[in-house]
């Protein structure tokens, strides 16, 4: 069995990103369980002085990560950087012991958001994520797709997402040595 988390940098109840990646929990090969992680707005607002009495929901927050084989993350962007409330939760995982070399899949839903995109990578990159290329993908939204079961069953979309989660599952099978095994 192989866990995967994801992540959405998006606060509203109908982001394309959240949508996009509930979409690829429904896509998800056999073999692969997605958890949706959606109490980034509950977090408390990144202190280090918190590090040696870390606040309930970042212990709960570190230990979906650390139980996780992999991250999925689509986030939007907002004045052409990642959202507080994303970067807060990134802070908070700085000191998560096993984020170091996690496997990571980036989702983006809009074309034009490639400040964001940037940013991001920069910043996972500074934390050790091991970014999978082949799990990196922009997809085609359009107006229609306004919710998860549009993207996955529009033939492009759900292709596309389809790709990217076996390639980016393929990647942790045969490279990580923390998967919870192989997929079935």
């Amino acid at each position: 069995m192989v866990r995967l988390l994801s992540l959405s940098g998006s606060l509203r109840a109908a982001s394309s990103n959240t949508h996009a990646l509930v979409a690829a929990g429904m896509l998800a090969p056999p073999g692969v369980v997605v958890e949706h992680y959606n109490e980034i707005g509950e977090l408390p607002h990144f202190n280090p002085d918190f590090e040696d009495a870390l606040p309930a929901r970042i212990i709960d927050l570190r230990a979906r990560v650390n139980q996780a084989d992999g991250l999925l993350v689509s986030c939007p962007e907002y004045a052409r950087g990642i959202p507080g409330s994303f970067k807060n939760m990134l802070d908070w995982l700085v000191g998560c012991p096993r984020f170091s070399g996690k496997p990571v899949a980036l989702f983006n839903t809009s074309p034009r958001a490639s400040a964001a995109q940037a940013a991001l990578k920069l910043v996972l990159d500074t934390m050790s994520a091991t970014l999978v290329p082949e799990g990196c993908v922009t997809l085609p939204l359009l107006g229609s797709q306004t919710d998860p079961f549009a993207i996955a069953n529009d033939p492009v979309s759900s292709e596309i997402l389809r790709k990217a989660l076996r390639a980016f599952v393929d990647h942790i099978v045969t490279t990580s040595s923390g998967a919870s095994g192989t997929p079935e």
